[in-house]
């Protein structure tokens, strides 16, 4: 089948394919991958580093490392089942008590650290995962070390930060209301800022390098409605979380630009996406969701935009990019019927693109496709695909491609794209679950490649590329 440009990126210098003009400039990349090593304990990550670094990750994300809630007697089931002895919650650790490093379901202050050593030794950076906007659903939980910090109990919530929030498109309810039935934390109260930014601190003090701050959107920006409660005329807290400013002598302790920060700002109406992002990166949910659509329908056109752009505000360099997240998978199981293989071409696709930086979700040990919770066991490691040869392939690609542009081209039916990049490599993934025989363009110089992977052999002669696809397979080719 023969194939024509699919997407060009706007902005940047592309190489055409037809004409043999081919810029040789490098352009502005995103190199780096990010494993979410979700519900593993610190010993097991620190355990596993020499094998993340192996698979070509940047980073290895962490659950959240703080005082969590001791739901279940501390069962350490990630779900409670029917027929189970260990009772348990993945989500209590999103649950905190207290702003102290090391919680009950992923380890100790001493782990932490140990796993810290353990990523600098491997060249890996730890990226953890900080939620300051809520704390559990039961407020006497709360230790009095932390109510003390606040200035009482009374200044730890907004003024309707116990009220459930009833539409998640008004700002004022997404920001001072109880998002998901969590406690709305009074983000803007200084005693807050302080006791918070000193955790941080303490985490990067012990060899954390980057945070995720999750349910981002429902903290105030600067331009967002203020709690009377709070004794402040604007929202402060992102510049004090990004360290443009001090709160009574604290402010962070390494300079956020030698930090990786993300925000999980999910997409909605009414986000005010191009504000957070001046502050932080942000996570491309709604791409997310486009690419597991055409990755259910086996065809790149089976959306309305056809992955032809990121379907965001902000500019793509700072998008973190995911075929799942650990919210899709657990929530609702949104992504948890993907099998294995439509996972992995995804994120093959995303991770040999030009911009974004992919994130992989490490996915419960023993999973399938009928028990999506597999041995259910929080601080075991999850199962072996985020070191499967082709995941491998794709994160060395990336690295290889630094500074190359890309050019995507699909086939006609859109079960097949390839990324190329430059002409110094390409991706092709074939989406569809039926073996493909495929004729398209690229930017390739003429010659007969090897796959890195499968060791399958295609053939480019005059920009164009031939050759046979496995079902929901992925091919990596670099240039002589």
């Amino acid at each position: 089948m023969r194939l024509t440009p699919f997407l060009l990126i706007a902005g940047v210098a592309v190489m055409a394919s037809c004409d043999g003009k081919k810029s040789q400039e490098p352009v502005p990349t995103e190199d780096d991958v990010i494993l979410h090593a979700w519900s593993w304990s610190f010993d097991t990550i620190a355990a596993n580093m020499k094998q993340i670094a192996d698979a070509g990750y940047s980073y290895v994300q962490t659950s959240p490392a703080q005082a969590s809630y001791p739901g279940d007697n501390k069962g350490r089931a990630l779900f409670s089942q029917e027929g189970d002895s260990v009772m348990g919650k993945w989500y209590y650790y999103y649950q905190p008590i207290e702003w102290s490093v090391g919680n009950w379901m992923l380890g100790d202050r001493q782990a932490f650290a140990a796993m810290c050593d353990s990523a600098a030794k491997y060249g890996v950076k730890v990226i953890v995962d900080v939620l300051p906007n809520h704390t559990a659903f039961d407020t006497t939980a709360v230790t009095q070390a932390f109510n003390a910090a606040v200035g009482g109990h009374e200044r730890l919530y907004h003024s309707n930060g116990l009220q459930p929030v009833e539409d998640y498109n008004d700002r004022l309810q997404c920001t001072l209301w109880a998002s998901g039935g969590l406690p709305d934390v009074n983000t803007e109260n200084p005693a807050f800022q302080k006791y918070y930014m000193e955790y941080v601190n303490d985490l990067l003090s012990l060899g954390a390098r980057g945070f995720r701050y999750d349910t981002a959107k429902h903290i105030g920006l600067p331009s967002d409605p203020v709690d009377s409660i709070a004794g402040v005329t604007q929202n402060d807290f992102w510049d004090v979380a990004l360290g443009r400013k001090a709160v009574d002598g604290v402010s962070l302790a390494i300079p956020a630009d030698s930090l990786f920060i993300y925000g999980e700002v999910l997409q909605d109406r009414n986000v005010k996406e191009q504000e957070y992002a001046e502050y932080m990166d942000l996570v491309a949910s709604s791409y997310g969701h486009v690419l597991r659509h055409a990755i259910e329908a086996g065809s790149a056109y089976a959306d309305a935009d056809s992955l032809k752009n990121w379907n965001h505000s902000a500019a793509p360099e700072q998008l973190i990019t995911w075929v799942e997240s650990h919210d899709t998978y657990c929530n609702q199981h949104e992504s948890a019927h993907l099998t294995d293989d439509q996972v992995r071409a995804g994120y093959v696709f995303i991770t040999a693109r030009q911009h974004g930086t992919p994130l992989f979700f490490s996915r419960p040990e023993g999973s399938t496709r009928e028990n999506y919770w597999g041995t259910n066991r929080i601080g075991n490691r999850g199962n072996a695909e985020f070191m499967h040869p082709e995941v491998v392939a794709a994160n060395m690609f990336r690295k290889a491609m630094s500074g190359q542009p890309e050019e995507l081209f699909t086939s006609d039916n859109g079960a097949v794209i390839e990324v190329a990049r430059g002409d110094r490599g390409a991706a092709l993934v074939n989406l569809s679950s039926e073996p493909v025989e495929v004729t398209l363009g690229t930017t390739l110089p003429n010659g007969v490649y090897s796959d890195a992977v499968h060791n399958q052999e295609f053939k480019v002669d005059n920009g164009m590329i031939s050759g046979p696809l496995a079902p929901n397979a992925t091919y990596i080719l670099y240039a002589k």
